[in-house]
């Protein structure tokens, strides 16, 4: 019984993955986002004439999407200590200055509200 069952879910031709399309490295999982174009962007501002691996690709876009993760759960438990059921940019900012440190924290307040300044002005 419990042969016929193994050989019922086995793939043909010996693949061990039953999918017939196989997935890239570079690949995230969901309800991740890829960032590999505005890591080229900044990777081309700063050293033109150097390469990046794919491998080095995936790290960065893991790193951005560790630290996006970890700034939004702060900034949800931010929210909710507070009583509030609105996310405020406030609250964005308090979870950046909590988890990151001294300068890089103040830089990318600086950086980040002047983003949102040129997306709503424009």
């Amino acid at each position: 019984m419990g042969r016929s069952i193994a050989k019922k879910n086995r793939c043909p031709r010996g693949h061990q993955n039953p999918s017939p399309r196989k997935k890239s490295r570079s690949c995230t999982y969901l309800g991740h986002r890829n960032y590999s174009l505005y890591i080229n962007r900044v990777r081309k501002e700063v050293v033109p004439e150097r390469g990046i691996s794919s491998r080095t690709f995936d790290i960065m876009n893991t790193l951005i999407n560790n630290i996006f993760e970890r700034i939004s759960t702060q900034a949800y438990s931010l929210m909710c200590f507070r009583n509030r059921r609105t996310l405020t940019p406030e609250d964005i900012q308090k979870a950046v200055y909590l988890l990151l440190p001294g300068r890089l924290a103040k830089y990318a307040v600086a950086f980040g509200s002047e983003a949102v300044q040129r997306y709503v002005h424009s």
